[in-house]
């Protein structure tokens, strides 16, 4: 009977959170990892706005990223989709000379970006009357026919990729801004573009992607945040999103917008681990930034909407930014589209069910097109050779150096530490054949080969963002 009412009780909060079409923000940090918030156990950083926030609704501890760098993740965040789906796995990037080189980068000048078949969560959401909008990083292609402008979003300002990359400028729409970027007051230039977002869109519905360039290197702070933090400039750093977090939520209660409002924090993937103290920590998880390891791909999330998700409440489900594309459009009264597979799933149910679970049977770990791993349940498994006769190398190792296939108990052991291989032939044998499913889904990833259903023509990995 508990049960059943708290199903009634769903029904009914999410029928009139989509009737009245919430505003959605997500706020998308670059490089933070794991254990860069406070309330995921930062001790050195200070983050009230985003401990505040998770005490007034739901941390998600199992929350995952569609790749374990930039562009990938923002692949899976705007289509729903595994990032090698839309073609983004190797050959994205480009080598000094202009030839193609594999890798999932996407530098100045690259011919490459997120290809006009693609549909995206903003153009879904635009096709339901929201106004759309993106400050920040966008990522997906320099060139002006993959601008912002062109998938979906209404309304842009921001930088076309990291910020150790160059040119480096601002864009308003397809324009360039002829204002020089002062890195040390970026994030307040991005808040000062987001807070005019949603004071113009007021009357809503709306949806505001805002995806910061911070804590991603080259580090910079304002003057009110430099040199504060224990942690050094990356504290600093990470601090001043924090504040940036707190503005963004101070003027939705403002503007009595925030029952109205959805907001989601999250970041695009684990922290920089190479950078030293300019990167960030994602303990207790294994790894960071560039692995398919768990602190590379899981990431802080804190889901906000006083009087819809209750406060102060946890969610261990996983969840991924690949479900933002179904939930949204749930959200909205719209669908996702019908004619391709969309990957992530609508979660709902976890933001306000204590006793939801994962809609995620099995979940995979992708780098550009190596398929590293996958999860079901608690359980891990990392395979050595994707069962495709080639060896896994880690990246940042010797290429002697092979990666032994694993199993690992991530409830038990989430730094993945112990393998349990021994133990469990069967959850073994369940795993390769996961991994199997995908290969027949996803094509033969480690040679390249495309997907191969209809909805895939034009978008293979040689013809990436050419019409």
């Amino acid at each position: 009977m508990r049960h059943y009412l708290l199903l009634c009780a769903f029904l009914i909060a999410s029928a009139a959170v989509a009737q009245d079409n919430p505003n959605i923000v997500v706020i998308f940090a670059d490089d933070l990892g794991y254990a860069d918030v406070g309330c995921f156990g930062a001790t050195e950083i200070a983050t009230p706005h985003l401990d505040r926030m998770a005490r007034e609704g739901r941390r998600f501890t199992d929350f995952y990223v569609g790749g374990p760098t930039c562009t990938p993740s923002r692949v899976a965040l705007l289509t729903g989709c595994y990032p090698v789906r839309a073609g983004f796995g190797d050959g994205v990037s480009q080598r000094p000379d202009g030839s193609p080189a594999p890798g999932r980068v996407l530098y100045a000048n690259s011919p490459y970006g997120l290809h006009p078949d693609e549909i995206t969560v903003a153009e879904v959401l635009r096709d339901a009357s929201y106004a759309t909008g993106l400050v920040g990083k966008w990522h997906l292609g320099d060139a002006p026919e993959f601008n912002p402008v062109h998938h979906g979003f209404d309304e842009y300002f921001g930088v076309h990729y990291s910020n150790d990359m160059k040119p480096y400028y601002y864009l308003r729409g397809t324009e360039r801004v002829e204002e020089p970027i002062d890195r040390d007051h970026q994030i307040r230039r991005y808040t000062e573009e987001a807070l005019a977002f949603i004071r113009k869109h007021r009357d809503g519905p709306f949806f505001l992607f805002f995806a910061h360039t911070m804590p991603h290197t080259p580090l910079a702070a304002s003057e009110e945040f430099r040199s504060k933090s224990p942690r050094g400039l990356y504290g600093d750093a990470v601090s001043e999103v924090d504040w940036s977090v707190g503005q963004v939520l101070g003027a939705l209660r403002e503007l009595d917008l925030d029952e109205r409002t959805l907001v989601i924090f999250t970041s695009d993937n684990g922290p920089w681990l190479v950078r030293g103290e300019h990167g960030g920590s994602a303990t207790p998880l294994r790894a960071g930034k560039g692995t398919t390891y768990e602190g590379g791909v899981r990431v802080p999330c804190i889901m906000w909407q006083p009087g819809t998700i209750p406060a102060g409440t946890v969610c261990r489900a996983v969840a991924a930014t690949m479900d933002f594309m179904p939930t949204f459009a749930a959200l909205a009264g719209t669908q996702p589209p019908t004619d391709r597979t969309i990957d992530g799933h609508d979660i709902r149910p976890l933001l306000v069910d204590d006793d939801a679970k994962s809609p995620w049977d099995v979940l995979y770990y992708f780098f550009g097109n190596e398929l590293h791993a996958v999860r079901s349940g608690p359980w891990k498994f990392r395979a050595q050779n994707n069962l495709f006769n080639q060896d896994i190398y880690w990246r940042n190792a010797p290429t002697s150096v092979k990666i032994p296939p694993a199993l690992y108990h991530l409830e038990r052991d989430p730094g993945e530490q112990k393998s349990v291989m021994q133990d469990h032939p069967d959850i073994v044998e369940r795993m390769r054949g996961y991994l199997k499913e995908a290969r027949a889904d996803l094509g033969d990833a480690l040679r390249g080969v495309p997907p191969t259903n209809a909805r895939r023509i034009g978008r293979r990995n040689d013809t990436i963002g050419q019409p």
